[in-house]
């Protein structure tokens, strides 16, 4: 079992995208733990984390470990300061986005469990992501992980063929 400070610089990835610039440390790893997800992010200032979203399987913590942010919600925009805490269960009321808005960067610490195979929606873009297999270290690719808009889904028998030894009465 090891131990992590929520202060230190050790950092395992680095998001640069515009809107979505962030440096993260995995935790689970370094922690020992295998049910739960934590992860802590450093969010400089008019960044997010991840597009607004939600998860069909798993739940969600944010803890505000220092900085302001704002947090929206399906109840709106708020904004939240160091020490806040706010769940995320699964489903549709549990949709969230975290930005930094405020003039000084941010850290947050994510937990989740850690239920696979997940699908977790983004209503902005009408995308879905599925993931199967163990969940990915940092660095790594989910055994299993498609991204796709909703609108592309196909009816069950598409794309089927029977092979018809009788016909039935």
């Amino acid at each position: 079992m090891g131990d992590v400070n929520l202060f230190g610089e050790n950092w395992d990835e680095q998001r640069t995208r515009l809107g979505y610039t962030w440096r993260r440390r995995a935790l689970r790893r370094p922690l020992g733990i295998e049910l739960l997800g934590a992860s802590l992010y450093e969010l400089p200032r008019g960044q997010a984390t991840w597009p607004y979203h939600w998860h069909w399987a798993n739940e969600e913590l944010l803890i505000v470990v220092a900085g302001a942010l704002t947090l929206r919600t399906p109840e709106g925009e708020r904004e939240l300061a160091t020490g806040d805490v706010v769940a995320f269960p699964r489903g549709p009321g549990g949709a969230h986005q975290i930005r930094n808005r405020s003039d000084a960067t941010a850290r947050i610490l994510i937990v989740s469990t850690m239920l696979h195979p997940e699908i977790a929606e983004y209503p902005d873009s009408g995308k879905l992501v599925v993931a199967a297999g163990a969940p990915p270290t940092p660095g790594e690719e989910a055994p299993l992980e498609l991204l796709f808009r909703k609108e592309s889904a196909v009816h069950y028998w598409d794309g089927e063929t029977a092979e018809v030894t009788e016909a039935a009465p």
